[in-house]
């Protein structure tokens, strides 16, 4: 085969910061363009590399995703060309800047690599960070700090800028992940038949074993270690976040994390003198997404997509399960985990694990970024186990946007050339959910539900429920305290009651 159209992944570095003075501390561009620098150096080309790049991609950040992650310390309106403009990347011609998602890591790899198959790009640097310690500290304390970066230009941008929730769950205050991931796990609850302290139990052990890697990673912002008591069990440093998740079970974003990779083809490896033991091929790849908006799916329990993707990247490689070495199962909330092992056929207590990171509950979950983080993660692992090939997946949205990759340091036995995703989308699609209605009114059941809490305690419901005719909506409940300390002490799954609209809102009441 043309050497230069064979795409490998030749570098990777990851940065934790854990600098404790704002005014100190590096912003999320100085640490991803260090990230960069790191990826060039463990590929064994350093600056030659650099210079050698044709394609940067910066990963969305987080301050540009969500209002809740906002920055008060300036904006960049190019992330790309000031990454390239700081590291010497003067050929890089094609700036790319992404839309949010935590599958865009891996969705860029597969583009990418596809892209050098076809002779467009030789070498190209993915790279993203996060300072949102370091802001949220620097704005406790009242500073002022500087992360304006405006080097002009605009970047192309990839992925999907559709918000991951329609007006009707907004109006219902369903807005982010906090929020959507919590209704998933009830689903799993009542779709295992299990007791609310029989799942908190069983989510605690899952996560344990999370917390576990993490406390065995230096560059884990989480290192304690926490048992499966300590994180099931709700307390004052351990709160509800949204019913059943306590605070450790959600993915830690307040951390100051960059990572970044490099690939290139196999020609442009050589030409640069980069070692064949820092080579790692992408075996296997697929994307997909589920139904957009959480209402309109099939149930809360389960992903075709996910399914898909998973059969989908096994066949690429010509691999099954058995042989794995190694998972990054995407972690940011147990929800995610277990809905993506069920759909693959993976067993919560595989013993290979399900993390290398220790996940983003623990390793940190770095805004759009953490795959950055599992795929570098993952290269060292193969590279250390050569031959041994490693699975990871990543997750868009509320278990919607769904990407996976399996590498390994053998070269496959076939040129790269994954299906069009498109020709297994079309099957996604058509595969309809339940209708869901935007008013409600009449006799009810609830489908699933969350109780949101603040640091007062609960906060407010967030009910899916059935009419009578099987059609879903969306709706709150009374704004009464004892009712939702009620949904949290006792099991309202499946509860009988009546849903009324008025003004846009539907308000479901139990009988």
């Amino acid at each position: 085969m043309d050497e230069s159209r064979i795409p490998i992944l030749v570098g990777c570095g990851q940065i934790t910061q854990r600098e404790a003075d704002p005014t100190a501390a590096r912003s999320p561009m100085d640490l991803t363009v260090d990230a960069a620098r790191l990826a060039a150096d463990n590929a064994g080309a350093g600056d030659a590399l650099l210079a050698a790049l044709d394609t940067v991609l910066a990963i969305r950040t987080f301050a540009d995703t969500s209002w809740r992650f906002a920055s008060t310390f300036g904006t960049q309106t190019n992330p790309p060309r000031t990454i390239a403009e700081r590291i010497g990347a003067t050929a890089a011609k094609r700036l790319i800047y992404t839309h949010p998602g935590g599958n865009m890591v891996q969705y860029s790899i597969n583009r990418l690599f596809e892209m050098i198959t076809r002779g467009e790009v030789g070498a190209a640097l993915i790279a993203g960070g996060e300072a949102l310690s370091t802001q949220k500290a620097a704005q406790r304390a009242n500073l002022d700090l500087d992360w304006n970066e405006h080097p002009g230009g605009e970047p192309e941008m990839w992925g999907v800028e559709t918000r991951g929730w329609n007006d009707v769950e907004d109006r219902h205050r369903m807005a982010g992940a906090i929020f959507a991931y919590p209704l998933f796990e009830n689903a799993i609850r009542g779709h295992h038949g299990r007791t609310i302290e029989e799942h908190g139990m069983a989510m605690g052990e899952l996560f344990a074993g999370f917390a576990a890697v993490a406390a065995a990673n230096p560059l884990a912002d989480r290192r304690d270690g926490f048992t499966a008591e300590q994180i099931a069990t709700p307390s004052a440093a351990n709160p509800y976040i949204g019913f059943p998740y306590t605070k450790l079970m959600n993915a830690n974003a307040y951390n100051d994390q960059s990572a970044a990779l490099i690939l290139t083809s196999v020609a442009k490896a050589k030409e640069l003198g980069i070692p064949q033991e820092n080579w790692v091929y992408l075996h296997g790849c697929a994307d997909a997404y589920d139904h957009w908006f959480i209402s309109d799916r099939k149930d809360f329990h389960s992903s075709h997509a996910m399914r898909v993707v998973g059969g989908e990247v096994l066949e690429m490689a010509d691999a099954s399960l058995d042989d794995i070495g190694a998972f990054d199962i995407y972690s940011c909330f147990p929800s995610a985990v277990q809905i993506a092992c069920a759909e693959m056929g993976i067993p919560l207590d595989d013993p290979r694990g399900l993390t290398v990171t220790g996940g983003l509950p623990y390793f940190g979950g770095p805004g759009n970024n953490y795959v950055t983080h599992s795929i570098a993660e993952m290269m060292n692992k193969v590279r250390a186990n050569p031959g041994m090939k490693g699975l990871v997946t990543s997750n868009g949205n509320y278990v919607t946007k769904q990407s996976a990759g399996i590498y390994s340091t053998d070269a496959p036995e076939k040129p790269f050339a994954p299906k069009d995703p498109g020709i297994y989308q079309a099957g996604i699609n058509a595969a309809k959910g339940r209708t869901a209605v935007e008013t409600a009114d009449g006799e009810a059941t609830v489908e699933t539900y969350s109780v949101i809490h603040d640091r007062a305690g609960p906060s407010f419901a967030i009910v899916m429920g059935l009419l009578d005719d099987g059609s879903r909506f969306i709706a709150n409940t009374p704004d009464d305290p004892a009712l939702l300390a009620e949904m949290v002490a006792n099991d309202y799954l499946g509860a009988a009651g009546k849903v009324a609209s008025n003004d846009g809102l539907n308000v479901f009441t139990p009988s």
